[in-house]
């Protein structure tokens, strides 16, 4: 449980934009560097499968940076919410790690259904009753980031990095709507200031919706900690026939 991994301090890259691999992570916080990978070659921008900790088993629903900068899509949301409803229907604990710029964007999503299909993510995860932990590790924008398992969604621990973003959308992106038509010296100061007010974890924690900043290292530590204590999480749903899932 109280396994330290220093390498965990350096894995996200200081350029936001450089891609890292998600697996290092797993690998590295999972008993005996085990993960059973579910689906690897289906929406590979999206990791499912499980792992041990401290012998008990968990699901792991993981954004990958390496392939579309881990955006979810109309599959990757398919994948991840079959995956979060098979947890919950055979009393499987969930694990979270969020890397999440946003969902895909262009017209042949549009025209697929990114929406309805991005529904039931947030579905599955809002209706999930077993034990679930987030941590968000480096970007987590709008809409995608709440269905990620956030804090909105009923999450039981959710921890971010000292390296997260938590925001409607990138500083750079946002800049140049918010101040369209100024000087491109001017965006990149407003740019800066925009990084250093909302570019980070601590705005977030201070209204609620993150439970800690930890440090990367401590990561398996923290979430050992985080599913023993809710061993005992028992959830009353209202009474109800059944759900319905936006199918």
């Amino acid at each position: 449980m109280n396994r330290i991994e220093e390498s965990l301090d350096t894995l996200v890259p200081a350029n936001p934009n450089t891609p890292y691999d998600m697996k290092e992570l797993i690998l590295k916080i999972a008993d005996e560097g085990d993960f059973y990978e579910i689906q690897a070659e289906f929406a590979k921008n999206i990791l499912t499968g499980f792992i041990r900790l401290e012998g008990s088993t968990v699901g792991v629903v993981a954004n990958q940076p390496m392939v579309l900068a881990g955006c979810l899509d109309i599959d990757s949301s398919r994948k991840a919410a079959r995956f979060v409803r098979f947890c919950d229907a055979f009393e499987i604990p969930v694990l979270t790690l969020v890397d999440v710029p946003g969902f895909l964007p262009g017209t042949s999503q549009e025209y697929g259904g990114v929406i309805k299909h991005g529904a039931k993510l947030l579905y599955a995860y809002g209706e999930a009753t077993v034990p679930k932990v987030t941590v968000i590790t480096r970007k987590a924008y709008g809409g995608a980031y709440v269905v990620m398992a956030s804090k909105h969604l009923q999450a039981d621990f959710n921890y971010a990095w000292p390296t997260s973003e938590i925001a409607v959308m990138g500083a750079k992106g946002a800049t140049e709507i918010i101040h369209r038509g100024k000087s491109p010296e001017e965006i990149a100061a407003r740019t800066a200031e925009y990084e250093a007010r909302f570019a980070n974890p601590f705005v977030a924690a201070e209204k609620g919706f993150i439970d800690e900043v930890i440090m990367p290292h401590s990561t398996r530590k923290r979430i050992c900690r985080a599913f023993a204590s809710l061993r005992s999480k028992k959830t009353q749903m209202p009474w109800k026939k059944h759900d319905n899932i936006p199918l």
